[in-house]
């Protein structure tokens, strides 16, 4: 079977952990719909809070959490602290779907021989004439 041949993904403890991170950040709708927002560019915190019925201490919760699974950085310039997406966090999630997409891709190959092996044995029905 060729899934075997794919295995597990392989990852150090600390790659491991980092994923971990991501997945748990990503789990929750409201810092999925922050990454939808720092997708279009970099914002304040104020910024990023306007769209939700949370306030300004909830959101910069959210934020921690996808600052520490490494999906988003804030940097301070004058008064203004801006969010902005992490590039390598998005990395290693990119990896990991990767591996499992080639899994995917593997299967629907094989499905798509066999019906095309189908196809090919099966005769053709006459139309029937009523």
């Amino acid at each position: 079977m060729e899934s075997s041949k794919i295995g597990k993904y392989e990852a150090e403890p600390a790659q491991e952990a980092r994923l971990d991170a991501i997945f748990s950040a990503l789990a929750h709708p409201v810092r999925r719909h922050l990454i939808d927002l720092l997708h279009q560019g970099d914002a304040t915190v104020n910024e990023l809070a306007a769209p939700f019925e949370l306030g300004t201490p909830a959101i910069s919760k959210h934020l921690t959490i996808l600052e520490k699974a490494g999906l988003i950085k804030r940097t301070v310039k004058q008064q203004w602290r801006t969010c902005s997406l992490e590039p390598t966090g998005f990395v290693h999630l990119k990896d990991w779907t990767e591996h499992y997409a080639n899994l995917w891709e593997g299967s629907l190959q094989r499905l798509d021989t066999l019906l095309e092996k189908l196809q090919a044995t099966t005769p053709e029905k006459e139309p029937e004439n009523d």
